[in-house]
């Protein structure tokens, strides 16, 4: 029905709600949201490491076995996703708004409202125009988001501080805000 490319050694999975928690032989623990099966994405990503061989969620806590260092006890907080609030009313626009907090260390939150279903990309730029990480690249239903930057880039590493963009691309609209990282 459907498949996602972890790109190396997928040694175990945990499936909790909308999510698969896979641990990657090669970096770590990978978060796949699998609210559809047909197109699977990538919203979470803690690295470990080392080799990741298994996992298991329990409350608001990930336990990843590691082969090279022991056990990884990683906070669901600390792992960034994607959160559609409990509100039943629909946007009656599209809208970008400002991450909180802002400056932010380590974690901040984007939110952004769909009067639609759309395409969604929300990506993450340094002030060179270098694309640091992909949060979001899904289509979404009609409604208010919210979804966690860990100030991590694609692959797990601590981004610096210093100035970053985000941009949301939702079907036609197109919106990039500031915000700072510091350390």
């Amino acid at each position: 029905m459907g498949f996602y490319d972890t790109g190396d050694l997928a040694r175990g999975v945990y499936v909790s709600g909308s999510y698969a928690y896979v641990a990657d032989g090669w970096d770590g623990l990978r978060i796949i949201d699998v609210s559809n099966p047909t197109a699977p994405n990538e919203v979470g990503f803690y690295d470990t490491g080392h080799e990741a061989i298994g996992v298991y969620v329990s409350g608001s806590y990930a336990y990843v076995a590691d082969g090279w260092d022991g056990l990884y006890i990683i906070r669901n907080d600390l792992i960034s996703g994607i959160t559609q609030e409990n509100n039943t009313s629909i946007p009656d626009k599209f809208c970008l708004y400002q991450n909180y907090p802002n400056p932010f260390n380590p974690t901040t939150t984007i939110k952004y409202a769909l009067p639609q279903t759309a395409q969604v990309e929300l990506t993450i730029y340094n002030t060179l125009g270098q694309k640091v990480r992909t949060l979001v690249q899904q289509q979404q239903p009609a409604g208010q988001y919210q979804v966690q930057w860990d100030g991590r880039d694609d692959m797990g590493r601590t981004a610096g501080s210093g100035v970053y963009y985000y941009k949301l691309t939702a079907g036609n609209y197109v919106q990039m805000k500031k915000m700072v990282l510091i350390k």
